[in-house]
């Protein structure tokens, strides 16, 4: 590949382009065996005689840096150990100051991955539909939108907007047409974008408490005041919002962590709270598609008949995380301002995978996809429930839930204090858990059962069970 060399207000040419080019092979951005430009090639780009680039070249020659093939050209030499490019901040004498919100946001978590892996959040990547993704995949790329090379609607494909006003519309009884859906890059986004429209810097958000942390992490981040709400076996407790509160953010048809579904009442509570204080419930309606027994309750946003429900979904959980596909309906006050701040967010979600998903809706192969995988986490969630009752009754007290693809468990007295120690034993093991948290105050874990396959459920609580027999029994030594 062509090298940057800088020669702006040197004088010794030969011997900076000989500095630069060494550098860069002891930093490890030239790579052990990589071609160097050849000499006449970076003569012309550099506008200096092939003469100077030539002593430059004999130089790094002579001193092992690198070889010569006739016929073939300059590389780097092999003898030299590959080191990791170094960091232009290692080398700053003064820090560069951040806002202080960044730093009581904890760093994202990284997914290695687990031989036993309960957590939340992860669909059955083996069981994703391959060869259907990649014959619409292949009809985008033929289609005459790709040819012409344009950039797409902030708000989304119009085909795609009109394939999930229609799923959502019998899955779910979403009320809502193409103009009101926006395409985003999953509900993050979503998000970001619904608080650059609404809030301004100090306003209060209401949040779930226990939940789902990166939002939360969010708002703050956009200058909001982040406020818990705590949460029963009815969802989210209304009275106990604060009222000058401009969003309230819940995930209502799957609590997250709990797995508990809001009580119609309290959805029309709710509702009559945002009406009467001017405030945007934001409904997230992650994992809603998974649904194991029960009846279905309404979407917040099918009984809003004053428009104060932005509707948000996702693709991540039902098909892949890596396609970073999600939507929201909007109300009709807010399609302008939430097109432009997609507009200037990121301008628009990727074209061909919009495209892509628009056909695959359409031909029905995402509804075929939600009733086979329906089968399968139906059968986990079966095991997984069934071994949590009967195997940990002493350490665990399951907590109800027929929807989503993970379960909650609230851990007894004799563990609680255990959670952390068992969650990191367990990973030491090969299994992966989630522990929950009131604040800073571990409660329980979180099982998941989209990523595991069924055979392997009993093995993983089995060495989980281990673990907390383990580190419950463990008592200090005398001293």
């Amino acid at each position: 590949m062509a090298f940057h060399v800088s020669l702006v207000g040197r004088t010794d040419l030969s011997g900076e382009i000989y500095r630069q080019i060494r550098q860069a092979i002891l930093d490890g951005r030239l790579r052990s065996g990589e071609r160097l430009s050849p000499t006449r090639e970076l003569a012309a780009a550099l506008r200096v005689s092939r003469s100077t680039v030539t002593v430059a070249y004999e130089s790094l020659l002579a001193e092992g840096f690198a070889t010569s093939h006739t016929g073939a050209g300059t590389f780097v030499s092999h003898q030299l150990e590959a080191k990791r490019p170094a960091s232009k901040t290692r080398r700053s004498i003064h820090a560069i100051r951040v806002r202080g919100v960044w730093e009581t946001i904890s760093p994202p978590t990284v997914f290695v991955r687990a031989r036993f892996d309960f957590r939340t959040g992860l669909p059955d990547a083996s069981l994703f539909p391959h060869r259907a993704w990649r014959r619409v995949v292949a009809r985008a790329l033929r289609s005459h939108e790709m040819a012409a090379g344009v950039y797409e609607n902030p708000a989304g494909d119009w085909d795609l907007r009109a394939a999930i006003a229609r799923h959502i519309g019998i899955s779910r009884s979403v009320s809502g047409s193409p103009d009101d859906v926006i395409v985003t890059n999953g509900t993050q986004q979503a998000l970001d974008i619904i608080a650059r429209v609404l809030l301004e810097p100090g306003d209060v958000v209401a949040v779930e408490k226990p939940g789902y942390l990166p939002p939360k992490y969010l708002f703050k981040a956009l200058g909001a005041r982040v406020i818990g709400v705590p949460v029963d076996s009815e969802g989210l407790v209304v009275e106990a919002l604060p009222a000058e509160a401009r969003a309230i953010y819940v995930t209502p048809s799957h609590q997250y962590p709990l797995g508990v579904a809001m009580s119609l009442s309290r959805r029309r509570a709710l509702l009559a709270w945002a009406e009467h204080n001017n405030a945007v419930v934001v409904e997230d309606d992650y994992d809603s598609e998974f649904r194991f027994g029960g009846r279905p309750l309404e979407p917040l946003q099918s009984i809003d008949s004053t428009g104060r429900v932005v509707y948000v979904g996702t693709f991540s959980k039902t098909l892949l995380p890596a396609l970073r596909l999600g939507f929201m309906v909007v109300p009709p006050s807010l399609r302008e301002a939430a097109t432009k701040a997609k507009h200037i967010t990121d301008w628009h979600t990727a074209t061909i995978a919009q495209s892509a998903l628009a056909r695959f809706i359409d031909e029905g192969a995402f509804a075929r996809h939600i009733r086979r995988m329906s089968r399968t986490y139906g059968e986990r969630h079966q095991v997984l429930t069934a071994a949590i009752k009967s195997n940990f009754g002493d350490y665990l007290d399951l907590v109800p839930s027929s929807t989503g693809l993970h379960i909650a468990a609230y851990a007894r007295r004799a563990s609680v204090d255990h959670i952390d120690a068992i969650a990191s034993r367990a990973f030491d093991l090969g299994v992966a858990i989630q522990p929950f948290r009131v604040g800073e105050e571990p409660q329980g874990i979180m099982l998941g059962y989209g990523a595991i396959e069924t055979a392997q459920i009993a093995e993983g609580l089995r060495r989980l069970r281990s673990c907390f027999e383990e580190c419950v029994s463990r008592r200090p030594k005398a001293a």
